[in-house]
């Protein structure tokens, strides 16, 4: 007969590390770090619309053809992508996990439940869920072209996001985000700093300067583009 040895089987390091408060929040911090580079990175080319549409339009192509002829043609952004995406669903699902905790290891019979909530985690929490949104609607918008207004052109990316910034609702929905993002950084910084061991008494005061300006940086750069196409500085 054979002896079920499953009771004696150690759990993995990993499964370890991501039952643990402590590796939820690793796992948080990791991927927000990975999501905050791409961010410059991505902040910084969209930035070239300011050159113009050739300029523009010539970053978006060699975009899709990075790191040839070693990679095939799209190859490296596809990568690119699914890093991006695994970031965004580990800091996602990390982040509700570690908010059910909470929520589980409140006393039932708090009176004040609202006031232990802290400023900090309600702007993180509705920010997350907003950055979500924002995500799915940006992809339909300018990538898949499938919510995208007056006719999306393939392989001009400069005259898409000149249309989508054209109406008024995507200017709203680009500028909400934006600053649902300033706050995500400017609060998020400073916590995975904490949660990586960079945090200390002595840097504190550094970090968080450090997390305004970048929350600042972003926020003005990335709407600085529908700013522009609203003024006629770019069309």
């Amino acid at each position: 007969m054979a002896l079920d040895t499953r009771a004696d089987r150690r759990p993995s390091f990993a499964g370890l590390l991501w039952g643990s408060t402590v590796g939820k929040k690793t796992v948080m911090a990791v991927s927000g770090v990975i999501m905050l580079l791409y961010l410059v990175v991505h902040m910084l080319g969209n930035l070239k619309i300011f050159f113009g549409a050739a300029e523009f339009n010539g970053y978006a192509h060699w975009l899709r053809i990075v790191g040839e002829p070693f990679m095939h043609e799209e190859w490296t952004l596809w990568l690119v992508r699914v890093v991006l995406v695994a970031a965004v669903v580990a800091h996602a699902t990390s982040a509700y996990q570690l908010s059910r905790r909470d929520i589980r290891a409140r006393p039932s019979n708090y009176v004040h439940k609202k006031a232990r909530t802290s400023y900090a985690t309600r702007t993180m929490r509705w920010g997350g869920i907003i950055l979500g949104l924002f995500i799915v609607w940006h992809l339909l918008d300018l990538t898949t072209g499938t919510v995208h207004s007056g006719g999306f052109q393939s392989g001009r990316p400069y005259q898409n996001v000149v249309d989508t910034f054209s109406t008024w609702y995507g200017n709203v929905i680009y500028c909400v985000a934006m600053l649902a993002l300033g706050l995500h950084i400017r609060h998020g910084f400073w916590s995975a700093a904490q949660t990586l061991g960079v945090g200390s008494r002595a840097r504190d005061r550094l970090l968080k300067t450090l997390a305004h300006v970048l929350a600042l940086v972003l926020t003005v750069g990335f709407i600085s583009v529908p700013v522009a196409v609203m003024t006629g500085v770019v069309s």
